[in-house]
């Protein structure tokens, strides 16, 4: 029987480094990326309203749950190599998302002043199947980008008070990353490393 799979949400506000560091987690550990469909209908459709969210949230959605069972699958099947081979014990598998469903929330509440409500349940129920949540800091210059909206360091401070809060008042497993992106990389690699119970994979 393969392991459970380990869904890894990179969370933070805005140019936190997010996408870096969560194509750096998925090279270290050789596990599946989910990017953020957001940005890609951005650059598509050169803007995001409230009647797009239902549609990107469950795409999202759908480009993660797909990984997972692709990486169940795999797991599955190396879990009976390792097995029939040697009888050791197959490394639980990982996802790494470069968002999740409650960033979803917290950008249309934030943007729109409120979320669709089947989008919030959503979000809800989804946000405990993540093994550990990377909150990081907004303790990194700010990089321009068309599609950023809170370059002051107070609406920046503001934001990472409200992504801090959504993850602790729903009681989910975090790790806080900050400093300069070496000990970002270094901090997250640790993280995840003891969520899979061994040292080998923090050094990098």
């Amino acid at each position: 029987m393969a392991p459970d799979v380990l869904r890894i949400a990179v969370f933070g506000p805005e140019s936190t480094g997010k996408t870096r560091l969560a194509a750096k987690l998925a090279a270290h550990f050789r596990a599946p990326l989910v990017a953020e469909y957001a940005r890609e209908f951005w650059d598509a459709q050169g803007l995001i309203t409230l009647e797009d969210i239902p549609g990107i949230a469950r795409e999202q959605w759908r480009r993660e749950d797909e990984a997972v069972a692709k990486a169940a699958k795999a797991a599955e099947t190396q879990s009976h190599i390792i097995d029939d081979k040697s009888g050791g014990a197959a490394r639980a598998p990982l996802v790494i998302c470069d968002t999740e469903a409650l960033t979803t929330v917290l950008w249309s509440d934030l943007l729109y002043g409120t979320t669709p409500e089947d989008v919030r349940r959503g979000a809800e129920r989804r946000a405990r199947n993540y093994a550990l949540y990377l909150l990081l800091d907004t303790d990194v210059p700010f990089a321009p980008d068309p599609q950023r909206c809170f370059p002051e360091p107070e609406d920046r401070e503001k934001c990472r008070r409200v992504w801090h809060g959504a993850l602790k008042r729903r009681h989910l497993p975090f790790v806080e990353i900050r400093g300069d992106w070496a000990e970002r990389e270094r901090t997250a690699i640790a993280a995840v490393a003891a969520l899979l119970g061994f040292r080998g994979d923090v050094e990098a």
